[in-house]
């Protein structure tokens, strides 16, 4: 039997559990203690207030269609950074952190000033009556670059290890384009693919910076959950604020579970 270079199993989960518990459970667990000591009435009047639901709805709403963008756009850039070598290659990998690296703030100012009715984008767009800045659109738009990066970092190291042969050898077989797209790549890098999907989603619901600035913030149409939160405690309505980051976190937490589920049945079907 091969001896690992790390300590034992029980030792290692151990280490592990009690790590997640200190750094992510704990943390959590304040949110629904502390919705539990405010009275049930005033909860239900908190979280089903119409405002609050307009923002439930535009939250996930945008999140969700950005992480669909960004599932989209995000295999076809990862393909071509792993499968192509052209000049300044390097550089658009480089890029593709930058919403890292950036500020929210900083991305939220620029995008705004951007996509402002006097930007440079905002008013080409204007004369045709379409506006993008203080609107959902450019929520949408906030969401999908602070979220493009986790698709395309996810799905980079798969398509590396994706070894161009196989798609020969179905080739050599009389297999079509289309059918080695569908039946040989797209299957090996679906895993990875909903991965990729989660994280961006995940970002996106949480997403406060870079979003505040370019939606304006207009009660019932353009205002985030995270901005409620943050008004709630400036109001020292620490009750309220909890209330709001409960429903968000139940959300995020089920939809992560369902695309983990997903997840693992079609590793499992693609591995059988």
């Amino acid at each position: 039997m091969t001896r690992s270079v790390l300590p034992g199993f029980k030792l290692t989960l151990g280490y592990t559990l009690a790590y997640l518990a200190v750094i992510v459970l704990l943390p959590l667990l304040t949110l629904p203690l502390k919705a539990a000591s405010v009275p049930w009435d005033q909860l239900k009047a908190t979280i089903t207030d119409p405002r609050v639901v307009a923002s439930y709805q535009l939250s996930v709403g945008a999140s969700f269609v950005a992480a669909c963008v960004n599932a989209f756009f995000g295999v076809i850039v990862a393909w071509v950074l792993v499968r192509y070598s052209f000049p300044g290659r390097r550089i658009i990998d480089s890029l593709v952190d930058l919403p890292f690296a950036l500020p929210t703030a900083v991305a939220g100012i620029t995008l705004t000033t951007l996509c402002a009715p006097n930007g440079w984008i905002g008013q080409l767009l204007e004369p045709y009556g379409i506006r993008i800045a203080f609107t959902r659109i450019g929520v949408t738009i906030a969401l999908i670059f602070i979220g493009l990066p986790f698709v395309v970092r996810t799905l980079q190291p798969v398509i590396e290890d994706l070894d161009a042969e196989i798609e020969e050898a179905a080739t050599s077989l009389g297999a079509t384009r289309l059918k080695v797209l569908t039946r040989v790549i797209l299957p090996y890098l679906y895993p990875a693919w909903l991965t990729g999907f989660a994280l961006s989603f995940a970002r996106a619901v949480g997403e406060y910076g870079s979003v505040v600035f370019i939606s304006g913030n207009m009660p019932m149409r353009t205002e985030i959950s995270p901005l409620l939160i943050i008004t709630k405690l400036e109001q020292f309505d620490y009750a309220g604020a909890t209330a709001i980051a409960v429903v968000m976190l139940t959300i995020s937490f089920t939809m992560l579970l369902v695309i983990n589920a997903l997840q693992g049945w079609t590793t499992r079907r693609v591995a059988g």
